[in-house]
């Protein structure tokens, strides 16, 4: 059975903050074949212990008053836009998480958080394109030259300093922040 779609969060598995597994989901009891192993803000240990369905459906943040998001991270990077407490509510209890170097954020745009689409580096962004590209330029602060080009090529998928990119859930623009330790 595939795992269930997530608005702001489209494929968890590529981004890693799923996985294949034989782990018994705490909350429901079944062994669905896969595990959610992003980050859980709740009073329990609960790593690696929450099937993704228990996550989309809400009973995990329910039976557990579990986050898988900061909710004071959701919004503070994009567009300025505010992003409605539905959508706070929707990212932070029932949206798989992700992991970063220091605090995550969710970034926003047109109002809307957006999806994730996972961590990027230097190849990763090239790909993308310049508004990929633009958006993590502006997260750091530094303006075009020797110093932001030394940062960009440095940026790692896997390593330090990491991109996270997010796509406009309504007007389909990329755009993100970096993160390093």
């Amino acid at each position: 059975m595939p795992i269930p779609t997530f608005k702001y969060h489209p494929d968890p598995l590529a981004t890693g903050s799923v996985e294949k597994s034989d782990a018994q989901c705490i909350c429901c009891g079944r062994n669905q074949g896969f595990i959610y192993v992003g980050p859980v803000y709740a009073q329990e240990e609960l790593d690696e212990q929450i099937c993704p369905w228990c996550i989309a459906d809400g009973t995990a943040a329910r039976k557990y008053d579990a986050t898988f998001t900061d909710e004071e991270g959701i919004g503070t990077c994009g567009d300025g836009q505010p992003v409605p407490e539905y959508v706070i509510e929707e990212v932070a209890r029932r949206t798989p998480g992700f992991s970063g170097w220091q605090q995550e954020q969710w970034w926003s745009h047109c109002g809307d958080a957006g999806a994730f689409l996972g961590a990027a580096g230097y190849e990763e962004l090239k790909t993308l394109g310049e508004d990929a590209i633009l958006s993590i330029r502006e997260s750091t602060g530094l303006p075009l030259g020797q110093v932001w080009e030394e940062f960009f090529q440095a940026l790692d998928k896997d390593g330090v300093p990491t991109a996270y990119v997010f796509r406009c859930t309504k007007c389909g623009a990329v755009g993100g922040f970096q993160d390093c330790d």
